[in-house]
């Protein structure tokens, strides 16, 4: 706790505008407390993913928190998703659309979200099963921009505790037990395993995190002085590409497919800028990348792309 007010001092003002995002869970609302103690303005948002029954009820639960705090409450509702079928890539693009123009319109100082050390650990690990890069590898940044989590210093367990201790109210959603979820089972079966080993392991993870950031970060400012030579207008130069060593090439496309999917609809791993790497060398023309993007090759030119698509969502100010 000490070393999340620690930061909290080091980051906010008097009368600074923040956005903090709250489900209504134990997490989000343990953040909404802590940050009700600072002399700060405060934009509570919250989006009904419109998933469970449950769902407007919890709206309701965080509106009367607000109402009951003087906390200024904004609120959005997903009617509709492609295809009539949830993704969590669709749905973490239109909930930080969402943000992002709250941002803007309070010209807040930051935006405030409730990950906790828990969160850091169970997102490292899957990436590494999985497979990712650099980027991903470094799970989930305290401190990206105006993107502050200020609870990565906390446990799971701590969070609670000061919730019972405190008896702050929160909502539970019922679907954070279930295993068809890849994350649940990681937290059920990783997470005892390595807090029995050392019950201050986030810690460790944080350190690791921060590595891998700072090599990131070093690696990123060279792949960008050679991505200027090499890539136009969002197109990529073959056979000045094929003149770098290796790692640069794999550099360089992660780099282009972040560009052209700015939110970030899928990790970029190693598989996926081999199969580009692959396209180089072979008779074909293109092939598919995940969530409808193409990676295509024009004479000396790559090219990656996707068509517009246009999300049914509303926004309720």
């Amino acid at each position: 706790m000490k070393e999340a007010k620690e930061y909290l001092n080091s980051l906010l003002n008097t009368n600074d505008n923040v956005v903090v995002a709250v489900s209504g869970g134990p997490d989000s609302m343990f953040l909404l407390s802590l940050l009700k103690k600072y002399n700060i303005n405060i934009i509570c948002a919250h989006v009904n993913h419109n998933l469970r029954k449950e769902s407007d009820k919890e709206a309701e639960f965080v509106k009367k928190y607000c109402d009951d705090n003087n906390i200024i409450f904004e609120y959005m509702k997903i009617d509709k998703y492609k295809n009539n079928k949830f993704t969590e890539a669709e749905a973490k693009k239109i909930r930080y659309d969402f943000f992002n123009k709250l941002i803007k319109k309070y010209n807040a100082k930051y935006l405030f979200t409730a990950h906790h050390g828990d969160d850091l650990i169970e997102t490292i690990l899957m990436r590494l099963t999985r497979g990712s890069n650099l980027k991903g590898y470094i799970g989930i940044q305290k401190n990206n921009g105006i993107y502050i989590r200020p609870l990565l210093f906390l446990t799971k367990d701590e969070i609670i505790d000061y919730l019972k201790k405190h008896k702050i109210e929160y909502v539970i959603d019922k679907s954070n037990n279930d295993e068809k979820y890849t994350r649940n089972r990681y937290r059920k079966h990783m997470l005892p395993f390595l807090k029995n080993e050392d019950i201050n392991i986030h810690k460790k993870y944080m350190q690791y995190s921060d590595e891998v950031n700072s090599a990131y970060t070093y690696i990123n400012n060279i792949v960008d002085m050679k991505y200027k030579k090499i890539v136009k207008n969002n197109v990529i130069n073959i056979e000045k590409l094929l003149k770098e060593d290796i790692y640069i090439q794999k550099k360089i496309i992660e780099k282009l497919i972040e560009v052209i999917q700015k939110d970030y609809e899928f990790d970029v791993n190693n598989n996926i800028v081999n199969s580009i790497l692959n396209l180089l060398s072979s008779n074909n023309k293109k092939i598919n990348l995940p969530s409808g993007f193409i990676a295509r090759k024009s004479y000396n030119e790559l090219i990656i792309e996707k068509s517009i698509d246009n999300y049914e969502y509303e926004y309720i100010f």
